[in-house]
């Protein structure tokens, strides 16, 4: 991924967070030379120094099949993301995408069923807990959970490379920023909500 200095982004713990919060990938590899893509919520992990990727995909799905022979594959994570006009500057330029983008690169594995049941419950945990009539592991028939299990097969990926990149009009003056700011509150779409947002709270930490 192509990161200009202003955009580039290093603490390890801000990109972890944006992973915990933004944790439906696109996961891509290569058979034969052809991108394979698929989109799939994933989970994080931290043991010591090194740091994993766990999810799964249908045992349909042919991409699994590609884990031993593509090298490493690329996992891509997506946060807020808005068109910027270049009217909102008090200077002529032109139009430009402000986006946060996260890319991790490792090798995958095949997980073992034992180590996939424990990663569900986990992923069933973190999504469920906080409902009413949370589905956890515990509360699905063992006869449904047996079943279902045969059509997945679950993954872990070691992190070897990240990558990752918030481009919030860095590079703009005070004024220009204030003024992008502004005008994405304007806007009626959710994503420009969402960057107007998270750029006011960049000021808020400098």
């Amino acid at each position: 991924m192509y990161i200009p200095k202003y955009y580039k982004v290093t603490n390890v713990r801000e990109i972890e967070d944006f992973i915990q919060a933004n944790s439906f990938a696109t996961l891509v590899t290569t058979k034969q030379g052809t991108p394979i893509a698929t989109h799939l919520p994933v989970m994080l992990h931290k043991k010591g120094d090194d740091a994993y990727l766990t999810g799964h995909m249908a045992y349909g799905n042919p991409q699994w099949r590609t884990f031993e022979t593509c090298g490493d594959v690329l996992v891509m994570f997506q946060g807020a993301h808005a068109y910027i006009s270049s009217s909102w500057y008090t200077h002529e330029n032109v139009p430009t995408w402000n986006y946060q983008a996260v890319h991790i690169y490792g090798q995958a594995t095949i997980l073992e069923k034992d180590v996939l049941v424990d990663d569900l419950t986990m992923l069933l945990e973190k999504y469920e807990k906080h409902r009413e009539k949370p589905v956890l592991w515990d509360t699905i028939s063992p006869e449904l959970l047996e079943t279902e299990m045969k059509g997945i097969v679950g993954f872990k990926i070691k992190v070897d490379k990240i990558q990752a990149a918030y481009k919030l009009s860095q590079n703009r003056n005070e004024v220009d920023y204030g003024h992008i700011v502004s005008q994405l509150k304007n806007e009626e779409t959710p994503n420009s909500q969402q960057m107007a947002q998270l750029m006011e709270q960049r000021c808020k930490k400098q």
